[in-house]
Order: structure tokens, then C-alpha cells, then sequence
């Protein structure tokens, strides 16, 4: 017996999950006119969805929007900003953590650890098992590389060198990087569109950042820790651009119990020490709580959807969500009492989301193709 409320199957890591979670809607409106027509199909589509799934997450939801389903670039986006929003929330929880016994190197080893277990034990309980060529298996080592050692340990080293404005201010560069790399190696073009977008995030961002007078009072730059911070920016913008085909190639669960797993075989010689000398039992439930948040939820969740944002969406617009995370953060900081929402900061939330909205409307590569078969402009 169906209820109105349905249970919709999300399948994050496979590019045809909207076709399916479709079929289920179809299904479903057919009911009323024939149970067995109905039940037949959703024998089937049961069946398929076994056979080319292994993770999936299930929403309960009262209303079905076929719209948001066929439409991947609406998917994408919503994954990125869930995971974008994730990140953000981890930035002033992870600080706390820090600040009550668990130290950078810590926090990044429970990042890898977790992850890699948590994607592990989510691909032995699916029932789909996916092959990996040896040689994408070598891919994924050095994916796993830049996408989380580099860009982790160099961030987390970097932000205890620097002062928190200058690393926020250094995170702004990522849209600006991915495009420079998109243009050279995927030969994406550089619109007028795309430029003004990253330039209206970046003000957004940087009046968030600046705006907040006691981010300025915490510590003094370090040239150091600010070229730490730019490393991991630019490692990131590198996997975005050079590693999308192998992202595509694969489920998420597949991509990421790899990358996490040599991720944590190549962090943990390095970062034992301050595991061995954590106090455990000194540690309070509280910081466990933010740890476990950091974890589960702004590692493992938050790099499904970021995962599945990147299979959709362009590189350079995956990499202007970078921009949503200081929003999250000032929402925070309101929300808990240690801020303001003022002019500045709703003309910062705008310009942010104005140029996300551009970098969305710019012509990609394919599109100027399809207009323009022998020739493609780039000012548009």
C-alpha cells in the first residue's frame, strides 16, 4: 500500500540516477489506473536499480518535481551548495575542536581515516561491484593527492601559520585558478560572462571576509602560511580540471574509497605523532561531537555531493561555490549571537550568488561549438 509520502532514491553515484528516480514518479502515477501495471514496473525498476547502484540516500518527500530531476545542472548545483555549506559550518566547529585538545595534524588524519572507512563499508554493503583499470587506479592515487593531501595538509599547516583573514582572503583565488587551468587544458573559453561572474564572487566574498572586525584581530599574516594556503587552492583547482573525465568514469563511492584510502596511507606516517600524543580521555563529548561532525558530515557527505556536483557542472562552476562557504560562516556567526546581518553583508550574499549566476550563463566549449560550428567566439 503507496502512501503519498513516497521514498525517493537518490543515487549520487551513478550519472543515471535522474532516470530512474523518474521512472519511480511514472510508476507512481499510473497506480491509480492499474495496480498491476505498477507493481510490474516497480519490480523492474527495483531490479535495475540493484543492479547499477551501491549507495543510496532516501528522502522522503511530499511532493515529486520531475523538473529538478531531469534537469542535472539544478542537481549539481544543490549538491555543490549543500556541500559548500557543509565546509562552512566545519570551518568554526573544526576551530573549536582544535582549540580544545585536537591538534591540525589530528583533525586532518580523522578526516582521512574516517572518510576512507565510511566509503569502504559503503561499497562492501552495496550490491554492485565496480572494476578499476590498474592504470586508473594509479589516476586515483595522485586524484587522492591533490583533491585531499595537498589541499588539506597544506590548508591546515597554512591556517596555523597565517592569520584566519589572510587564508579566507587566499581561498578566493580558487575560481580564478580553475579558470586559468580550464582554458589551457580543457580549452574552455574565457568570457566576458565568466570573468565578471568570478570577479562579483570574489568582492561578495572579500566584504564578508573584511567586513568582520574581529576576524582582523586574531593574528598577523605570514608569508609562509599564505603561500601554504595558495598551494592548497591551486592542488584543488589542478584535480578540478586535469581529473573530471576519471570522475565521470566511475560512481562516487568508487572514486572516493580509493582517493581516501591512498590519502590516508599517505598522511598517517606523517601525522602519528600527534595521534599518539592526543589526550583521549582528557578530550570532552563536546569536541568529539564537532569531530565526528567534521568527519562524517563536511568529509564524508560533503565530498558525495561535491563529488556529484563535478560529474555535472563545469569545472570553474564547481569552483565558484568556493565563494558560499564565508556566507555560511557570517550566517553562523548571526545565528549564534557573534554577528550582524547588515547592508555589507546582504550586498556581499548578492554579488556572490550574482556571480554564480554568471559563470552559469556563460557559454561553455560545447555550447560555442553548437552555435558556432566553424567558429567560436569567446566574448559572449
Amino acid at each position: 500500500m503507496y502512501s503519498p509520502i513516497l521514498s525517493i532514491v537518490c543515487v549520487f553515484q551513478n550519472p543515471s540516477y535522474p532516470k530512474i528516480a523518474n521512472s519511480h514518479a511514472e510508476s507512481y502515477l499510473r497506480f491509480s489506473k492499474d495496480k498491476f501495471s505498477h507493481r510490474k514496473k516497480q519490480r523492474k525498476d527495483a531490479k535495475i536499480c540493484d543492479e547499477s547502484t551501491n549507495f543510496a540516500v532516501v528522502f522522503p518527500i511530499h511532493v515529486i518535481s520531475r523538473k529538478m530531476y531531469k534537469d542535472k545542472n539544478l542537481t549539481g548545483h544543490l549538491c555543490m551548495f549543500a556541500a559548500c555549506a557543509a565546509w562552512g559550518l566545519m570551518s568554526p566547529l573544526g576551530k573549536d575542536a582544535m582549540a580544545h585538545g585536537i591538534s591540525g595534524l589530528a583533525l586532518v588524519s580523522f578526516r582521512a581515516v574516517g572518510a576512507a572507512l565510511c566509503f569502504w563499508l559503503t561499497s562492501l554493503l552495496g550490491r554492485h561491484k565496480e572494476d578499476v583499470a590498474p592504470r586508473d587506479l594509479l589516476m586515483f592515487f595522485f586524484a587522492g593527492m591533490l583533491a585531499i593531501v595537498f589541499n588539506q595538509c597544506c590548508f591546515t599547516i597554512g591556517l596555523s601559520l597565517t592569520s584566519p583573514v589572510n587564508a579566507s582572503i587566499v581561498t578566493t583565488t580558487l575560481p580564478i585558478v580553475t579558470m586559468i587551468l580550464a582554458a589551457l587544458f580543457l580549452k574552455e573559453p574565457v568570457t566576458n560572462k565568466k570573468v565578471l561572474g568570478i570577479f562579483c564572487g570574489a568582492i561578495g566574498a572579500l566584504l564578508l571576509i573584511l567586513g568582520n572586525g574581529h576576524a582582523a584581530q586574531k593574528g598577523n599574516g605570514n608569508l609562509t602560511g599564505d603561500l601554504l594556503c595558495l598551494t592548497a587552492q591551486c592542488s584543488f583547482a589542478v584535480y578540478l580540471t586535469i581529473f573530471k573525465k576519471l570522475i565521470q568514469k566511475y560512481t562516487v563511492v568508487t572514486c572516493m574509497k580509493w582517493m581516501f584510502t591512498y590519502a590516508t596511507i599517505v598522511i598517517l606516517p606523517f601525522t602519528y605523532k600527534d595521534l599518539a600524543i592526543l589526550p583521549w580521555a582528557e578530550i570532552p563529548a563536546t569536541t568529539w561531537f564537532e569531530t565526528a561532525f567534521v568527519v562524517f558530515v563536511a568529509t564524508y557527505l560533503a565530498y558525495i555531493m561535491m563529488m556529484t556536483g563535478q560529474k555535472l557542472l563545469r569545472p570553474t562552476i564547481v569552483s565558484m561555490y568556493n565563494y558560499v562557504q564565508p556566507i555560511v560562516a557570517c550566517i553562523v556567526s548571526v545565528a549564534t549571537g557573534l554577528g550582524v546581518f547588515g547592508w555589507s553583508q546582504g550586498a556581499a550574499v548578492l554579488l556572490v550568488f550574482g556571480g554564480v549566476w554568471l559563470v552559469t550563463q556563460s557559454k561553455s566549449r560545447a555550447d560555442l561549438k553548437t552555435e558556432h560550428p566553424s567558429h567560436t567566439d569567446p566574448e559572449s
